[in-house]
């Protein structure tokens, strides 16, 4: 093959399905088939000219999974499922130099900053491609990734078994969140959220899901004795979640900000001190993340076969984008390449 078909973002609001040639493969790199890519917000920043580094015209797309059509020097061989790492870290700053490349002080990320996944194939270095088990299911193996950062979340937080936890949002990674939280012990996990459809998923997950027209503050006073969550998500990163995250939280609890606020916003850190609250920011992923997040999915341990998806053709990416702004029937749209592989 020469050439290939791939989705490229053109100018804002402007995304062409185009033949461009093959991916050149640097020395020691992989070329990888892509099975599907998912759509997340960054993409739709990106859609709509919103994103700081990304420019056009480019090929979206970090939530990749995919086999190695060609092995690197190092790395899965021919033939393997992989997902990928997306991250592209300097190797230089102090971050870096201790083992914190996720948070390297130029970090960039394939589908940002290079190539993509929106595409038949992608050319990555072997570093950032994790095997997956034999037997998991490649548009499964897509969500490993947005787990990772969910995996992430959790671990950063120093939640304990037996914690009631506070989700805000339950978009793709706040639900996401709630599944690993209560993996890992939450004795009760409550979300809130605005929209109908995706508070009715969360209730059929088995979380408690503040009704409409309640309060996270409500809804969690009879589960705490009116002390507030132990440990409370934002997955939200709207304004209005940050002004009530200390009041929900209980006396040295613990917030943890896992949605990215688009602008500076107000906490009320009075509140932070009175209650000597510990605040945690969280950015993607480490690769120890990644692998746990593939071992989650290999073992089915949470279920996610009822985590809603709706995969597209890859020449439907303007309805693919469509629906991912919607948000209404499913918490993921996926992109494929693949024949016969999208939803009817």
């Amino acid at each position: 093959m020469t050439s290939m078909k791939a989705a490229v973002w053109a100018a804002t609001d402007q995304v062409d399905v185009t033949d461009l040639p093959m991916p050149v493969v640097p020395e020691g790199w992989a070329l990888v088939k892509v099975a599907y890519n998912g759509i997340c917000g960054t993409d739709l920043a990106i859609l709509h000219g919103k994103h700081p580094r990304a420019t056009a015209p480019l090929i979206m797309g970090h939530e990749i999974s995919g086999w190695v059509e060609q092995a690197g020097a190092t790395g899965p061989p021919a033939g393997t499922l992989v997902t990928v790492e997306p991250l592209i870290s300097c190797g230089e700053c102090k971050a870096c130099r201790n083992g914190l490349s996720h948070v390297c002080r130029r970090l960039g990320l394939y589908g940002i900053d290079s190539p993509g996944g929106m595409a038949q194939y992608v050319a990555l270095p072997p570093e950032v491609l994790h095997a997956v088990p034999d037997g998991v299911d490649p548009r499964t193996a897509t969500l490993a990734e947005p787990l990772a950062v969910a995996v992430h979340a959790v671990d950063l937080s120093g939640m304990e078994a037996g914690d009631t936890v506070a989700v805000y949002g339950a978009g793709p990674i706040g639900t996401l969140t709630a599944l690993v939280a209560r993996h890992s012990g939450a004795a009760a996990v409550v979300i809130t959220e605005p929209s109908p459809w995706r508070r009715e998923v969360a209730s059929g997950l088995g979380f408690t899901v503040v009704a409409e027209g309640s309060t996270m503050a409500a809804t969690l006073a009879p589960l705490t004795d009116g002390e507030g969550a132990d440990t409370t998500f934002d997955c939200a990163a709207h304004p209005s979640v940050a002004s009530e995250l200390s009041a929900t939280t209980r006396v040295r609890g613990r917030i943890v900000v896992v949605g990215v606020y688009k602008a500076p916003t107000a906490l009320d850190l009075q509140a932070v001190c009175f209650k000597e609250q510990t605040v945690i920011g969280v950015r993607v992923y480490t690769s120890r993340d990644v692998t746990h997040a593939i071992e989650l999915i290999a073992s089915d341990a949470l279920g996610l076969d009822r985590f809603p998806t709706k995969a597209f053709d890859l020449a439907d990416v303007a309805a693919a984008f469509d629906a991912a702004t919607s948000g209404q029937d499913c918490l993921k749209v996926l992109l494929t390449p693949l024949s016969g592989k999208a939803d009817a």
